[in-house]
């Protein structure tokens, strides 16, 4: 899937000359869709283009001590977790006429913002599960437990995906995991700087683990376990760049193969608990991954891999329970990691944490509120006026053949235009929201949303359902839905305005619907069909063409 985050830059420039009239019935401000105020004219746009366009935005727009970039999309972002959060204070009071999505969304926010009741219970929410962990009493019951635990990240990821060489269908898919660093880099860059992150690493998990009350040294002790355990599953993982290529992702194996690479982990046991008993094949993204979580299994003591589970189970949870856990995460993943300078208030981590989990719930007041039918009907347009130009670019490549150019229009008119939010909504209503259990209704959502992807396998992939929640400032092209998907929080002034003159919607939203059809064509998502199958649809010699073409101007990128 390719997603895309456009910079400063080029939304600053589109906000460069006329006032901004409010794109709904909605009296708040925004940024005017073209502000001069946004250019610096006092620099010379031959020396520094990006300060004269930008400068005045980047003056009057300073980073926010919650954030760790900004950017006007971060603002738009930022506006749109307000408007979230009026939606679910009004949702959150206790009204008997609410109705079944308004009262998990407010019972949901209530417990969530309830900080006094959260620090009372300290760390008991996730005792239960401590003292599981505490009694294994062999490595063979870690299936058990990781079952039980498959939102936490431990030693892998299972979840569904379309089937890469049939996208009409869902399997089951095994991928690495099991790290409390973003990815296998962090854990094998050896400069200095990824040395010292990785020594603060070790002093953040020692923190946790003392602050479930563990003595300090027993602590330390525990944490360089951790580190050494996580480091060697890195290692056996594959680095971003091969990810990068979809048929290094493609393994489709029997469940019994998965089992020769990994024979050590009790794979139907873990099948069964999480509601798959009689699963017969599935794609594992990296064989290699499984082989080294097997030699970890047999190098690692099950004192060892207690400490590890200790260490996923807390860090999972630390953001939901109270502040010692909750303060100490932020140390670590927010100031040192992403550099911000303070925690987010507690009423937008809720709000974030609902619209992720809960979003389509959420979306729907907020597509009511701030998203008008007049609105999609105008970002619609753009979209069929932006695909017919793309359309004539493909048709008029002097290096492409007669026959590629008949499968590229096929992709092209094959592509699925999802604007604003879903054509059915999804249904939450087998997730139970308990008023005053913030760490439950946390954990029963991460599972509700396990489930219903594992709900998926077997069945033929529904093409209607939506990856991002509509109040989301964001948008994406799936190479294997073939769509490109625009939510309402995206088509916002100033980067959409419906009273807005054409030329700046066409300039900053049209430019992003180009970027997103792009997506289609670019290395990744080139290799799959106008159905979305991993399938090669061009001829020998255009291929190597745009081989060529596509290393030119990579050697171009990286020489400037």
């Amino acid at each position: 899937m390719a997603l895309f985050r456009l910079g400063t830059i080029a939304l600053a420039v589109l906000s460069a000359v006329a006032p901004a009239i409010a794109q709904q019935a909605s009296n708040e401000k925004h940024q005017p869709a073209l502000d001069v105020h946004s250019m610096d004219r006092s620099v010379d746009p031959c020396t520094d283009f990006f300060a004269y366009s930008c400068g005045g935005w980047v003056k009057n727009n300073p980073i926010p001590p919650d954030q760790a970039a900004w950017d006007t999309y971060s603002k738009m972002q930022d506006e749109n977790t307000a408007r979230l959060r009026g939606i679910l204070e009004a949702a959150s009071k206790a009204d008997p006429g609410r109705n079944a999505v308004t009262q998990k969304i407010g019972d949901y926010y209530a417990s969530c913002t309830d900080e006094q009741a959260i620090e009372a219970k300290g760390a008991e929410p996730i005792r239960p599960m401590l003292d599981r962990i505490s009694k294994l009493g062999s490595k063979q019951e870690l299936a058990d437990v990781a079952s039980s635990m498959p939102t936490a990240n431990v030693l892998f990821r299972l979840e569904s995906i379309q089937d890469f060489r049939d996208a009409s269908r869902v399997v089951a898919n095994a991928d690495q995991g099991g790290l409390g660093l973003p990815d296998r880099d962090y854990y094998t860059k050896e400069d200095a700087k990824s040395q010292e992150l990785r020594k603060q690493y070790v002093e953040h998990v020692q923190k946790m683990f003392q602050l479930l009350g563990d003595a300090p040294d027993v602590a330390a002790k525990e944490a360089q376990t951790v580190m050494r355990i996580e480091t060697a599953l890195a290692k056996g993982s594959q680095t971003r760049v091969e990810r990068r290529d979809p048929k290094n992702l493609d393994h489709k194996m029997a469940s019994g193969e998965l089992e020769k690479i990994t024979p050590d982990f009790g794979w139907p046991a873990y099948f069964s608990k999480v509601g798959l008993p009689r699963l017969e094949s599935l794609n594992v993204t990296s064989p290699t991954y499984f082989k080294t979580l097997n030699e970890e299994l047999n190098n690692d003591s099950l004192d060892d891999w207690k400490a590890y589970l200790r260490w996923h189970l807390v860090h999972a949870n630390a953001p939901q329970i109270s502040s010692a856990f909750l303060n100490e995460n932020f140390a670590f993943y927010g100031k040192t990691l992403r550099g911000e300078e303070q925690l987010k208030p507690r009423w937008k981590r809720c709000t974030e944490d609902i619209d992720d989990y809960l979003g389509e719930a959420l979306g729907q007041a907020y597509v009511e509120k701030y998203f008008s039918p007049q609105a999609k009907q105008e970002a619609v347009k753009i979209v069929k006026q932006i695909q017919a130009a793309m359309e004539q670019d493909i048709k008029s490549l002097p290096w492409m053949s007669a026959t590629t150019k008949e499968q590229a229009l096929a992709k092209l008119h094959g592509m699925a235009d999802k604007i604003g939010y879903p054509d059915k909504w999804r249904d939450y209503s087998k997730l139970e929201i308990v008023r005053g259990d913030n760490l439950g209704n946390f954990q029963r959502a991460k599972q509700f949303e396990f489930n219903r992807q594992l709900a998926k396998i077997g069945k033929p992939v529904d093409r209607g359902e939506w990856d991002m929640s509509p109040p989301t400032v964001n948008a994406y092209y799936n190479p294997q839905m073939n769509d490109i998907n625009f939510p309402a929080g995206v088509l916002q002034p100033p980067a959409f305005d419906l009273n807005s003159d054409a030329a700046p919607n066409y300039g900053d939203t049209g430019g992003t619907v180009g970027h997103e059809l792009t997506h289609g064509f670019d290395d990744e998502g080139r290799q799959f069909d106008a159905q979305g199958n991993l399938r090669d649809w061009w001829t020998p010699e255009d291929g190597k063409e745009f081989e060529k073409r596509a290393s030119s101007m990579t050697s171009k990128l990286t020489a400037s």
